[in-house]
């Protein structure tokens, strides 16, 4: 398919991932940028939500954007996300690149009907003739008490629903070059950032939150996982937060001679299942870390890949998710649900002493 008839430019896209540098970000800073550019240099990509324009996205993922591109392409919306949503699933299908924002995703339940039923289904049910070239990108996460319905991952449950890519960044190298990638991609992307991971001055974030970004353009391959740390005694896969959690971990258990490996994911849709399978050949041992709900989603996914391709390789196999219930609201129990650094720690214990 040409670049005159998807609207984008060649793409400018580096052949292998370049270094990443000196020059550090914040992962909103990095994702502000990976649309500006894309911006700048294609006029079909434009911004919407709530609160994207003056306010700059409640987490600052757009901050800075309606300054250079004015209020025609950065568009604050009303608090109607089926709406909204749907203007850009049209916009898409007429040949732009909408970058729209979810501002939570618990909030899909209000425009599910927009989302899996239109965004994702309409380039299948047009056999192939209709492109829905949009990103959705959308805030998940837990950790400051922001209760039931603003708290919650939920990537599971979009991994789940067919026709939609599914991409979670843990730091601001790779959130720069997975957007990149989404606004670049005919297909509908789910861009998904944890809260914490943005480098927010007001909100408690892991050092890894602010980390080197190249300025030139760069594209981080959707669908390849990444070695985030090399280990010989367990793997761990993991995704978004847990990734900074899993390495704090890995580097406190180094000095007591606890070799940890950890993959991190980088999208789940399309999955790097050979990624997961290569490191549990080498350790042995799996811990599956998730900041969404353990039953009927990605930790059981992870595990079937390696059991489906050998189930002798598993010496060891366990699960730190969030147990079956709504996040809590007072900090002691959301954190006796969550991941947490201690709960991976208890996890890896148990499985060397296997």
């Amino acid at each position: 398919m040409s670049s005159a008839s998807t609207g984008t430019q060649p793409s400018k896209a580096l052949a292998v991932e370049p270094e990443p540098g000196r020059r550090k970000l914040s992962t909103a800073k990095a994702i502000q940028e990976a649309i500006s550019q894309r911006m700048t240099r294609d006029e079909s990509v434009f911004v919407m939500g709530e609160d994207v324009g003056p306010y700059g996205g409640i987490f600052s993922s757009t901050t800075g954007l309606i300054d250079q591109f004015g209020p025609d392409r950065v568009i604050d919306t009303p608090i109607s996300e089926t709406a909204f949503i749907g203007l850009g699933i049209g916009a898409a299908v007429e040949g732009m690149r909408p970058v729209v924002e979810l501002m939570f995703a618990d909030f899909f339940g209000v425009c599910m009907d927009q989302i899996y039923n239109h965004m994702a289904k309409i380039h299948f049910e047009s056999g192939g003739n209709v492109t829905v070239p949009m990103v959705l990108m959308t805030a998940t996460g837990g950790g400051y008490s922001d209760g039931a319905q603003h708290s919650q991952c939920l990537w599971g449950t979009f991994a789940h629903l067919p026709g939609m890519k599914v991409v979670v960044p843990s730091n601001p190298y790779d959130a720069k070059g997975l957007m990149a990638a989404a606004i670049e991609s005919d297909d509908p992307v789910v861009f998904m950032f944890h809260k914490g991971i943005m480098g927010l001055g007001w909100m408690a974030k892991n050092k890894r939150s602010i980390g080197a970004v190249p300025e030139e353009e760069y594209i981080v391959p959707i669908g390849k996982a990444k070695v985030a740390r090399e280990g010989t005694d367990v793997t761990i896969v993991t995704l978004s937060l847990s990734v900074q959690h899993s390495l704090d971990v890995a580097e406190k258990l180094e000095a007591e001679g606890i070799s940890v490996e950890v993959i991190d994911l980088r999208s789940l849709v399309p999955l790097d299942r050979d990624a997961i399978v290569r490191s549990v050949t080498k350790t042995g041992r799996l811990i599956v870390v998730d900041e969404d709900y353990q039953s009927f989603g990605l930790s059981g996914e992870i595990i079937a890949v390696v059991a489906e391709h050998d189930p002798t390789l598993l010496k060891s196999v366990s699960r730190v998710c969030v147990p079956d219930v709504p996040i809590p609201y007072a900090r002691e129990l959301e954190y006796a649900v969550l991941p947490t650094p201690a709960r991976i720690e208890a996890a890896v214990r148990e499985a060397v002493a296997r």
